[in-house]
């Protein structure tokens, strides 16, 4: 411990620097609170009143070994913890539903200044996870849980911009491995409730007894989960930060309709530009196999090549790339350049997904008829607005009132709609929603099956590919590291 006049004027320099940006960053997050950390900052850096480095007194050597490596452990996942708040994280690409714009195992630098860091929402988090240790074991607790407020950023998300976002259907989720990572509405619950009930012709039912169809669906499909937890697991729920993290491209503003039409996006009436590399499915009929010089001109991954509706065991990728009917993802370049190379094909034309692929996209309560090449037209809730609701529209936006927005929210038996127990013929959004999309159009998870992207579940900007690994590649093996994709700006594929 110094005494005030005994400490130096480096110390005084250094105590004042740090203090001045410490006060700069309360300032940005607007969080006074902080103002206590101040005099523990000045004591750190001067008079150490608070014996900060005490293990160094220790005599034992391994124990002061121990605690070196503890005192530098603990700070570095302070640091990663702050960075990754407020600066930036790291995100790799799991899947190809952005394909051929972002491959699987790019590995992306993600900015959260550019839209604005959001405040903790649950602090008590072990840094570099999501929600999980290594093994399955929650690494977060749940409670204190933080209201959402975001830092102001450098800007606002722009139409077709590639977005990191939490998953928004991931605040519900079963904990068996084989079924955690499947959408729990529209991949468990509605479609394991429909296959224990007789099968009902909707179109002979008026809009309040379709309503009633799909919330008995519903009940009987969550029944079986929970009456079967040796095959499901247990039902769980995640808060906003601690869902899991997907990256697809913002193709729809708030307060923007959006309608798809033979897979092309429209907003407003107006045609969406398509993104330079999207790529749809084509039904391709081989006369041999497709040479591994020409997979590599065409960017077809192992992946692409598998049936996506019977994927082999093995993985063997000659029994799925043989002669014969094969669907491949495929841009419109390299399906052209594929339908050249007539000693390899004899036929190729677009594959269009089938009702039985759409019988259950967003809302999977409302029969829309809608399919993943044609769907909508559809409105994109913006902060403030106000909408007029009735049985027909409350599928789209009961999950923003009840879930995202926190309302309490109940059809009655003659479809009088209550929010929070009155009578309601309108609702003002509280948050702006996105809709987004992957380029691989008929080979993404995305809005069309889970709905609207909050505001409140946007993470940040995927700025530049800082690594990218070929997953079809072993280490060693020529192509594994994707050097030409090294430091690549994401803004190339806006």
């Amino acid at each position: 411990m110094k005494k005030f006049e005994e400490v130096t004027k480096k110390q005084w320099i250094k105590a004042g620097i740090y203090i001045f940006l410490y006060i700069l960053f309360l300032i940005w997050v607007r969080s006074w609170m902080g103002i206590l950390i101040i005099p523990f900052i000045f004591d750190a850096c001067t008079t150490r009143i608070i014996k900060w480095d005490w293990w160094k007194q220790l005599k034992n050597k391994t124990l002061y070994q121990i605690m070196g490596w503890v005192d530098a452990i603990v700070f570095a996942l302070v640091a990663v913890y702050f960075v990754n708040i407020y600066l930036f994280q790291n995100y790799a690409i799991p899947s190809s539903s952005l394909e051929k714009s972002l491959l699987v195992g790019d590995h992306l630098y993600v900015s959260k200044v550019a839209y604005g860091p959001r405040k903790p929402m649950t602090p008590l988090t072990m840094p570099l996870t999501q929600n999980q240790f290594p093994g399955g074991a929650k690494s977060y607790i749940e409670k204190p849980q933080w209201p959402y407020e975001r830092v102001k950023g450098f800007g606002k998300i722009k139409l077709n911009e590639i977005v990191v976002f939490n998953y928004p259907a991931g605040d519900t989720l079963v904990t068996n491995p084989k079924w955690s990572s499947a959408d729990y509405y529209g991949m468990i619950v509605y479609p394991l409730g429909k296959s224990r009930c007789k099968e009902i012709n909707l179109d002979s039912l008026s809009t309040l007894e379709q309503r009633r169809v799909y919330d008995f669906y519903y009940k009987v499909g969550r029944q079986e989960i929970l009456q079967n937890e040796q095959i499901f697991g247990k039902i769980i729920s995640r808060p906003v930060d601690r869902r899991e993290n997907y990256v697809k491209r913002c193709v729809g503003l708030p307060g923007q309709t959006l309608e798809i039409k033979d897979g092309i996006i429209y907003l407003d009436g107006v045609m969406n530009k398509q993104p330079d590399a999207v790529q749809t499915n084509y039904i391709v009929t081989l006369k041999h196999s497709i040479p591994a010089n020409l997979r590599k001109e065409l960017r077809l991954s192992q992946e692409d090549l598998y049936d996506k509706n019977n994927p082999p065991q093995n993985k063997d990728i000659t029994k799925e790339n043989s002669p014969g009917v094969r669907i491949f993802p495929l841009t419109p370049q390299a399906a052209g350049l594929l339908a050249t190379k007539t000693d390899i094909v004899s036929d190729i034309k677009p594959y269009k997904c089938t009702p039985e692929e759409s019988e259950w996209l967003f809302p999977q309560n409302k029969n829309t008829k809608w399919t993943v090449d044609n769907y909508g037209p559809i409105w994109i809730p913006a902060k403030g607005a106000t909408l007029d609701i009735n049985l027909e529209n409350l599928p789209f936006y009961e999950r923003i009132i009840k879930i995202y927005e926190g309302n309490d929210l109940e059809v009655k038996h003659d479809g009088t709609i209550l929010i929070n127990g009155q009578k309601a013929s309108s609702y003002t959004f509280k948050m702006d929603y996105y809709w987004m999309m992957g380029d691989n159009r008929q080979n993404s998870a995305d809005s069309r099956f889970w709905g609207f992207v909050p505001e409140d579940h946007i993470v940040g900007r995927p700025v530049f590919i800082w690594l990218s690994l070929d997953k079809d590649k072993n280490w060693g093996q020529k192509g594994k590291i994707r050097w030409n994709r090294m430091f690549r700006a994401v803004r190339k594929y806006n």
